[in-house]
């Protein structure tokens, strides 16, 4: 499950036992991403804080299931399959349509966005391509090339946050060999309150 020591949720006392209770799936269960934090509860609640308000925040106005396809995308290009399951799992069920989801599946594997994204979507997705890949070619032009596609400077943070966040939690992964054993994959806050991190 992980190259370093997990601590679980029967071992966990203090901080760590709450955030635990915060952050439990279902079944009691957690992701092996957050456990991975337990020894320094202080960068689990980092981690959960920053992925809560990037991707699940009440004010965002993107479509959260399009910000769960920009994180399976980064996710893919960064070959962190972690990250691909669990985000287009949790994407497929935002966007109750098996059909559709399997289209972008497709379009990402096969790298083929424009079978499946109308023009606005594909400014967004290949600002996060280009972001991932070649980050240090991105100029204002690029920004301009989103603003004209139809999105508004806000909405534009979000998709950069949900890029720079998934760079984060795919190397995390990646680095500390996490792996989706035990994990049920797919689930997400199911509150919109910030303070609420219970998962479903």
């Amino acid at each position: 499950m992980s190259w370093i020591k997990l601590i679980s949720y029967e071992e966990a006392v203090g901080k760590l036992k709450s955030l635990y209770d915060r952050v439990k799936g279902p079944q009691g269960n957690i992701d092996n991403i957050l456990q991975v934090h337990g020894l320094r509860p202080h960068s689990l609640e980092g981690h959960m804080a920053l992925y809560k308000n990037v991707l699940h925040h009440r004010d965002n106005t993107i479509p959260k299931w399009f910000l769960e396809n920009l994180g399976v995308l980064v996710s893919h290009l960064n070959r962190c399959d972690y990250c691909v399951q669990h985000h287009f799992a949790g994407m497929k069920r935002l966007l109750n349509n098996d059909e559709r989801a399997q289209q972008i599946w497709d379009a990402i594997m096969e790298n083929s966005f424009d079978k499946v994204y109308d023009t606005k979507e594909l400014a967004a997705i290949e600002y996060a391509r280009e972001l991932t890949q070649y980050p240090e070619e991105i100029k204002s032009e690029t920004i301009d090339t989103l603003r004209e596609a139809g999105w508004d400077d806000g909405e534009i943070l979000e998709i950069n946050q949900v890029v720079s966040y998934f760079a984060y939690a795919n190397r995390t992964v990646q680095g500390l060999g996490v792996t989706t054993k035990g994990d049920v994959l797919g689930l997400s806050p199911n509150s919109t309150e910030n303070n609420n991190w219970s998962h479903h």
